[in-house]
């Protein structure tokens, strides 16, 4: 669905339609899935209500380029991408996700589309003087789950060390 195509929906009859799905629950006579359910509207609630208070903020926090901001917001971005909305494709949200893990230097080796396993190469030591791929991966995984979240795993491998560099000073005072 793009934001040309989406059929406009109302408050009135999206409420309709929460109170109607909720008594079918309540008349079912299980009151652990009517509680499950409330409790998901309201979760859901929460999350709509934060993505837009967000949307408010940044245009109007930044007059200059609204819509770049809204595209690096991860709570905006996630709202676009789960409704299909998001102008940019997976590649270029992948791209985003990874620029938002500053602590590395990442590189993207490939995506398997059937096991939605992204594959990365970290440079060894990357920056954050960990030098395993582990910790790198978690900080990845997050970023994606908002940008890109069609990738379903990350797989980081580092890359081996180049050469030892020799540092090579002046010579102490009195030594020549």
């Amino acid at each position: 669905m793009s934001a040309a195509t989406a059929r406009p929906v109302t408050a009135e009859e999206t409420g309709r339609r929460v109170e109607e799905v909720l008594d079918r629950l309540t008349a079912s006579g299980d009151p652990a899935a009517a509680a499950a359910a409330e409790e998901l509207v309201r979760s859901l609630m929460d999350f709509y209500g934060s993505g837009l208070a967000r949307i408010l903020h940044l245009l109007s926090a930044a007059p200059g380029q609204p819509l770049a901001r809204l595209l690096g917001d991860e709570l905006v971005a996630s709202l676009l991408v789960l409704h299909e909305l998001h102008p940019e494709d997976r590649d270029t949200r992948i791209g985003r996700a990874l620029d938002s893990v500053q602590e590395r230097d990442l590189h993207v080796m490939g995506f398997d589309e059937d096991s939605g396993t992204l594959r990365l190469r970290a440079a060894a030591g990357g920056g954050c003087g960990c030098g395993s791929g582990a910790g790198a991966g978690q900080a990845v995984e997050a970023a994606l789950a908002c940008f890109a979240p069609e990738v379903r795993a990350v797989d980081v491998q580092t890359a081996p060390p180049g050469p030892t560099l020799l540092q090579i000073g002046t010579a102490p005072t009195g030594a020549r």
